[in-house]
């Protein structure tokens, strides 16, 4: 705040637009009344789970958060070849809708044949909808000839904070890094990958990074809905109505899963995900165990890690050896070498880029989703990651970490004098990772 007023009286032509274009951290939100009444109204019927002695389901729904719905189906797709059959899968069993958004689409073999079976499926008078964010997949915003066979056959295609149409309403700097498959408002993908080769294609490739999503069905998946629906009316200034008609059916128990649907980012008037963080690390009595590609947390949650070591709880962070962001590297370093000095397992993953992000806290629930353990995805991106509390759920995603760790090397090399000096510079900037 200081910096910003700072700028302000002394570089004001600078400073004011600049401002208008990254300063702003929250928005108005565009959930209407009427559809929050829905959801609560529905919540009657969804078989609610409030897990009263569950601490961080309690101050999930005390922030307003969605509460926690049991009957849903949950796997966890570990494989970049299953996740992309199973994507190809559910659009091809599609009759009435498929609703994407995410971070990064680039214009590849991949994406070719999903906009291929996409445009399909437009033909045949499925309702297809893409949300893109503007700065994850720059290449397709400036080169949309690729939408061209979709958008005659019907389908929509839309950017999130458009660059050009509107510069100074856009908030640049809060990206939309969700990453929400949905299909026919029943069926859904989700997690941590986007739609290009480096997440998923039909064969395995040497440079494919490693990355989850997770299949889910059933009462949870209207949470989704309702989010991609408020993205999509805010990127495209529309006013359409939140759909109801599908809710019985969503509404069906699919499974023995118990899920929590956490959406964070600018358009949640509360950080409620970052305090459900926070306030669980601070409760775990046995474990924490972190995977996150890019780790750049803010003081609170590094002393938090800190505190919880020295209480005797097995603290673990899993991440890429080497990131596909040099800075990132560099900012991460100063935080996972505090953590090494003192004796937590800092994990470094030596197969092709770890891009997943999963936390489990004791047996009390495992997150699996899009956010980053980083100032960015915590505070700046919009962001979404379900909570699930069922010990088999828990007990799978403990599997796949342990899978992760033992392809890994713990600890971290002594930097070099500059390395260290421009590691220590590089906080400087930590909040904007």
């Amino acid at each position: 705040m200081m910096s910003w007023m700072m700028a302000i009286v002394f570089v004001p032509f600078l400073a004011v637009p600049l401002y208008f274009l990254i300063g702003i951290r929250k928005r108005e939100s565009k959930y209407t009344k009427a559809e929050v009444q829905l959801y609560k109204s529905m919540g009657k019927n969804i078989h609610i789970s409030t897990k009263r002695n569950n601490p961080l389901s309690g101050i999930l729904e005390k922030n307003g958060m969605p509460p926690a719905t049991k009957g849903n189906h949950y796997e966890l797709i570990t494989e970049d070849t299953e996740a992309y059959r199973r994507l190809l899968e559910e659009i091809a069993g599609a009759t009435v809708s498929i609703e994407f958004a995410t971070y990064v689409f680039n214009d590849d073999a991949t994406t070719q044949k999903i906009l291929q079976v996409l445009t399909r499926k437009a033909q045949e008078g499925v309702r297809v909808r893409l949300l893109l964010d503007v700065v994850g997949s720059i290449g397709v915003y400036f080169h949309q000839s690729i939408f061209k066979a979709l958008r005659k056959a019907g389908g929509e295609v839309a950017f999130f904070t458009p660059i050009l149409s509107r510069p100074f309403q856009s908030y640049i700097n809060l990206r939309n890094h969700r990453k929400i498959y949905l299909f026919d408002r029943k069926r859904l993908l989700s997690g941590g990958m986007n739609l290009s080769d480096e997440y998923l294609g039909s064969k395995s490739g040497t440079k494919r990074w490693q990355d989850i999503l997770y299949y889910l069905e059933g009462p949870a998946v209207f949470s989704f809905y309702q989010i991609f629906h408020n993205d999509w009316n805010y990127a495209t200034d529309s006013k359409e109505r939140l759909e109801s008609d599908l809710s019985c059916e969503l509404q069906e128990e699919r499974g023995e899963s118990i899920v929590q649907v956490v959406p964070s980012g600018p358009d949640i008037p509360s950080d409620a995900l970052y305090e459900a963080l926070l306030s669980t690390i601070y409760a775990s009595k046995e474990r924490i165990w972190i995977v996150t590609p890019y780790f750049v947390p803010d003081e609170n949650i590094i002393q938090a890690l800190i505190i919880a070591h020295h209480k005797g709880i097995d603290v673990k962070l899993i991440t890429p050896k080497t990131s596909d962001h040099w800075i990132a590297d560099f900012g991460r370093s100063p935080y996972m070498r505090e953590l090494d000095a003192i004796g937590v397992d800092v994990l470094l993953y030596e197969g092709e880029m770890l891009h997943a992000k999963a936390i489990l806290f004791d047996d009390l629930g495992g997150m699996v989703g899009s956010v980053n353990i980083d100032n960015r995805s915590l505070f700046l991106n919009y962001e979404i990651v379900t909570f699930a509390y069922s010990p088999h759920l828990i007990g799978r995603i403990e599997s796949w970490m342990e899978a992760l760790m033992a392809n890994s090397v713990k600890g971290m090399q002594k930097p070099g004098k500059l390395r260290e000096a421009a590691e220590n510079m590089m906080k400087v900037f930590a909040p904007l990772l």
